[in-house]
């Protein structure tokens, strides 16, 4: 008799952007066998883009870090040890900096996608027991100038916007910003707006044509870094032609005079010169915001990641408090975050400036009043180190000791280089973190394995300002622990060490749950008051927005409706905005201007996502995309390799036309490291220089050269496996788990070439692929290691070699499927037999084919390129086709499905028909 598959579900949230979408997570108890989007969730009410569709093939084994590991000294390899030692070790050696050098010469770099209980903890460990406030985070590279923004402003650090606004606004705009690929479900609710209301107005601001830009009714593509001149215009406009609540600004405001003298002389026509757009454009998106009875705006890294990336949002916002157009509904300026819990990392003041519950460090009476409520002496008053700052000291030998949570800074932080310089001159660093291949992970001491999505419970909240329970499905593996119960027995082990033994009674908290009461405690009487709260209420009525205080029964939509803000005098601010265009100008040696974003289906460094084959189908390999005019005048092919140097570094990159670039720009997305590249990625060319008042970088831009990278000596490797997949965690043995084995196995040999890549590719059936080009002949010698390391040097593979042209080709073939490939000095046909290895194409009629010298595939080979619709594996030629047939967007969702499941891919094939009609 057989014992009954036991099905469970559990509520959580997606791990991913600041959307929030609440998930059902399906489980056994064990393992996470399948995911959901929460019907019941106000944040997607069920849907899932196509990263969160596939969280439940993450919630593997590979990659994680599943126990402590020590060093003893620089330079020698890490032993497993015992949690005892691991924190043991981790307090004398903090213990022993703090004593030498002082409480300023060690520092807590933290993360966003930590849950808020996690992030309490860390916080009051630096400020209130070791008596420094070197805590800050990835949140300072995401939305820190949007709290200084919104702190300049309006008073507080609070997004007074809901969702629900979307579907009430008259006129929407969109800057820096592509959420279509962002923040795909808040995209989605967009998308519902404007079909319900097709007079809606939306407007983009962006130097790319995204996909969120093709949408448009008007798209604006400025300039990089010129966004101030475009809102300061667009004032000018809504000035001269009457579309200011003068009764609004002189009630509920201050400081608009001096804006309005600023910007007396910003005409759309000055502008339209500084911005490269029409000064025409300017006018309509000002009188379309202007005449729209409701109108508000929406942004987010594209304005934030600059030198004056709080002035942006400063002067975005004025646009609000000009028209008046704030706490009603569909009104309002609505900061969207990019990591899922950082706004609960900004509510527990988890930055070197902030105290909890959005109180001022500068102020000495909320300095007080933190000391109170942690019932520790003071908090110490001296900021502290903001990211950059931060590495910059440690890299000065300042900082001495250094301890990394659920980041990656090897990959993520600007001057990558000198941030590995950093970390290899730190004199202990600790890393806190679920997976043990991140770029980061090199340089800890001493790792410590941290439990991750699905293992842990807490709350997070959402760029809404919703606050979300989210409950643990299955026990972490291995010898992993929760986040806020490291740090809490890091804290007991270290308060005696450095002469604090209430250290006890300070993080001696039974669970998540009296944290996350104790930081509600803390929110009372302000701004954001959750005294109302409490996990029971939020399972039973669902996740709420702040505030929420005690005696409430519900959480407020929007903010500011009575047009008063938490200012001292009740008024909000105009700022006259400052700053530079870039920190960095185009000339004749540098003449390219390189900006950052997002890809669809990956994010961040792709320690989660990387991990899913389909997530590749889309965009398979790092790529800077050029404007075809800029590759024309410099000799460039459509997927040539090409040297992209900076004044700070240089990698090679292949090079793809794109029509959504500019002449004079060029992209590259944020994702791509040395995971799966033989470089760190583009944060080797980005420069640290950073806003006055958030001490945000300017990743958003760098001025880069370009030019061909001659690497005539190529290699393609291809390894799949014959079995069958399967669903969910799996087992490390499954197909699969073989794969990530593989990959792992292949990361280090990224840096031996001039040029190499690592990628996943396929479905069901998952394959390794690695890309390679040299500089010279690659050694016969590396390419048998490579051979045996992916099983293709036995019996099972074909071969052909010619000594001659320097080509060498095997094949293996299993069960009359081709599983692995490697080609050498000729790798044309590389495109049709990577579909016929992961679609499994049977080989009977292909296998005298497979090692021809032909580029083109022959007849029996279906070669289906790049797939638009992960979710039910629509690809770019299918949709292509049918166009061609006359087909519209309802015909290929009726017939091929495509864009029916989490939409992700609505707008590219939105774009495809439009294209497909004006080429007709």
């Amino acid at each position: 008799m057989t014992t009954p598959e036991i099905k469970m579900e559990t509520k959580a949230t997606c791990p991913y952007c600041g959307v929030g979408c609440g998930v059902l997570i399906e489980h056994d108890g064990a393992r996470i066998t399948g995911v959901r989007g929460d019907p019941e969730h106000p944040a997607n009410f069920g849907r899932l883009c196509t990263k969160g569709a596939t969280l439940h093939f993450t919630a593997r084994h590979e990659t994680r870090l599943l126990y402590p590991e020590l060093r003893g000294t620089k330079g020698e390899a890490r032993r497993r040890v015992g949690w005892d030692e691991a924190l043991g070790t981790a307090a004398q050696r903090f213990a022993d900096v703090i004593k030498e050098h002082g409480p300023d010469a060690v520092a807590f770099y933290i993360s966003g996608q930590l849950l808020t209980e996690d992030y309490y903890v860390f916080n009051k460990l630096m400020k209130g027991l070791i008596g420094s406030n070197n805590v800050d985070t990835n949140s300072r590279l995401c939305m820190s100038s949007a709290v200084a923004a919104y702190k300049q402003t309006l008073g507080a650090d609070a997004p007074p916007c809901s969702y629900e606004d979307f579907a009430e606004t008259d006129c929407l705009l969109i800057a820096g910003g592509n959420p279509s690929y962002a923040h795909p479900i808040a995209f989605r609710r967009i998308e519902d707006a404007k079909a319900a209301r097709p007079d809606m107005k939306i407007i983009v601001v962006d130097p790319r044509r995204t996909d969120t830009a093709a949408t448009a009714d008007l798209h604006l593509p400025i300039l990089p870094g010129t966004d101030i001149w475009l809102f300061n215009a667009m004032l000018n406009v809504l000035l001269w032609e009457g579309h200011i609540d003068n009764a609004f600004v002189r009630e509920h405001t201050e400081g608009f005079d001096a804006l309005r003298e600023h910007v007396r002389e910003i005409t759309p026509a000055v502008a339209a010169e500084v911005c490269g757009v029409k000064a025409e454009d300017i006018r309509t998106a000002a009188r379309w915001w202007g005449e729209s009875p409701r109108a508000m705006s929406l942004w987010c890294q594209g304005l934030n990641q600059s030198t004056h990336g709080t002035h942006n949002g400063a002067a975005l916002i004025a646009l609000s408090l000009a028209t008046g157009k704030i706490g009603k509904p569909g009104c309002g300026p609505f900061s969207m975050t990019g990591q899922p819990n950082a706004m609960g990392g900004r509510e527990v003041g988890g930055l070197a400036n902030l105290l909890s519950a959005h109180r001022d460090l500068a102020n000495p009476a909320h300095r007080a009043e933190i000391a109170r409520l942690w019932g520790v002496e003071s908090v110490p008053e001296k900021p502290g180190l903001t990211a950059v700052e931060l590495f910059d000291a440690m890299h000065e030998g300042r900082i001495k000791a250094v301890w990394v949570a659920c980041t990656n800074p090897a990959q993520s932080l600007p001057e990558l280089e000198r941030v590995r310089e950093a970390l290899a001159r730190c004199e202990f660093v600790v890393l806190q973190e679920a997976y043990g291949n991140t770029e980061t992970a090199p340089f800890a001491d001493l790792l410590l394995p941290a439990a991750t999505w699905g293992e842990k419970e807490g709350t997070v909240t959402n760029s809404e300002r919703r606050i979300t329970h989210v409950n643990r499905a299955i026990p972490a593996p291995g010898e992993t622990r929760a986040d806020w119960a490291i740090v809490c027995d890091f804290a007991r082990k270290l308060g005696p060490l450095i002469g604090k033994p209430e250290a006890q009674r300070l993080f001696g908290y039974a669970g998540p749950e009296a944290i996350f009461t104790e930081h509600a405690e803390s929110t009372r009487g302000r701004d954001l008051d959750i005294t109302g709260l409490s996990y029971a209420l939020l399972d039973a009525q669902g996740p709420q927005q702040w505030p929420f205080p005690e005696g409430a029964t519900e959480g407020r939509a929007r903010l500011y409706a009575d047009g008063r803000f938490p200012t001292a005098d009740g008024k909000a601010r105009f700022v006259v905005p400052t700053g530079r265009l870039t920190a960095e100008r185009a000339d004749a040696r540098y003449p390219l201007r390189l900006t950052t974003g997002r890809l669809r289906d990956q994010w961040h460094g792709m320690s989660r996502t990387g991990k899913v084959a389909r997530l590749y189908n889309h965009v398979d390999e790092a790529r800077i995309e050029l404007n075809a005019d800029d590759m024309h005048l410099r000799g460039l092919r459509d997927g040539e390799l090409v040297r992209v140097k900076s004044r700070r570094g240089e990698i090679v990159l292949r090079a793809a036309a794109s029509g959504e670039i500019r002449s004079g720009q060029a992209f590259v997305a944020m994702h791509w490291g040395a995971n799966a590249l033989n470089s760190a990625g583009v944060n080797v060319l980005t420069l640290r220089e950073f806003d006055p008042y958030s001490k945000q970088p300017e990743l958003k831009h760098a001025t880069v050269q370009i030019e061909k990278a001659d690497l005539p000596y190529q290699a393609l490797i291809m390894r799949g496996e014959p079995g069958e997949p399967t669903e969910g965690q799996g087992d490390s043995g499954d197909p699969a788990g073989i794969t990530l084995e593989r990959a792992a196995r292949l990361a280090p040999w990224l840096e031996r070439f001039a040029y190499a890549s690592l990628a996943l590719a396929g479905r069901d059936y998952p394959a390794v692929v690695l890309r390679i080009a040299h500089d010279q002949p690659i050694p016969s010698a590396w390419l048998d290691e490579l051979d045996a390391l992916l099983g293709l040097d036995d019996d099972h593979c074909l071969t052909y070699s010619d000594a001659r042209r320097g080509i060498t080709k095997r094949a293996r073939i299993e069960d009359g499927l081709l599983v692995g490939l490697r080609l050498t000095g000729e790798t044309a046909a590389a495109g049709w037999l990577r579909d016929v290895l992961v679609e499994r194409q049977p080989t009977a009629e292909l296998r005298r084919w497979i090692l021809a010298p032909l580029a083109s595939p022959p007849a029996a080979a279906k070669s289906r390129g790049r797939i638009v619709c992960n979710c039910l594996n629509v690809s770019e030629s299918d949709i292509a086709a049918a166009i061609g047939g006359g087909a519209g967007f309802d015909d290929l969702q009726d017939k091929l499905k495509c864009g029916t499941s989490c939409g992700s891919c609505v707008p590219e094939i939105k774009r495809m028909v439009a294209a497909g009609r004006s080429a007709a």
